[in-house]
């Protein structure tokens, strides 16, 4: 089984098992079923719901209906400790630079909007991890990126 920690509007623990979601505080369980072009439908009890995600090490990105969340592996139930390469961030997925929001030298705050993408009609924000200064902005506007290229080091 793993365990999730829901980020959006709203905070949600979800916990996977097979091919059953539960988000605890809901109370729901939903079916997961998982397409070879990397999406996914969940059926409720109200419908489909069709979204895309990625994931990068213990990080998830879900788009749905436009809107992304970012689901992330909690380990022992504590969040994973930062390393030197949480400070060069990277795109989810293949996507295109859309708006680059700070400048080498400006100061950021934990959850700051750095750069939009867009990826599968979907826009990704790229968000500071944690407080301090962009020390390196590795691509320009208009750039068709990859995962695992640092876009930005804080």
């Amino acid at each position: 089984m793993t365990r999730l920690h829901l980020s959006g509007d709203a905070d949600f623990d979800v916990e996977v098992e097979a091919d059953r979601v539960t988000i605890a505080d809901a109370g729901d369980s939903l079916i997961v079923r998982k397409d070879d072009d990397g999406r996914v439908t969940v059926v409720t009890p109200s419908g489909d719901v069709t979204a895309i995600a990625a994931q990068r090490g213990d990080a998830v990105w879900v788009g749905i209906d436009g809107h992304v969340f970012e689901l992330k592996v909690r380990h022992g139930g504590r969040r994973r400790a930062s390393t030197a390469d949480d400070d060069a961030l990277s795109p989810p997925m293949p996507a295109t630079v859309v708006r680059i929001l700070v400048q080498v030298g400006g100061q950021v705050a934990a959850g700051d909007l750095l750069i939009a993408l867009e990826a599968m009609k979907m826009e990704l924000g790229i968000r500071a991890p944690h407080d301090g200064v962009v020390k390196a902005i590795h691509c320009r506007e208009g750039d068709l990126v990859q995962p695992g290229t640092p876009l930005i080091e804080i």
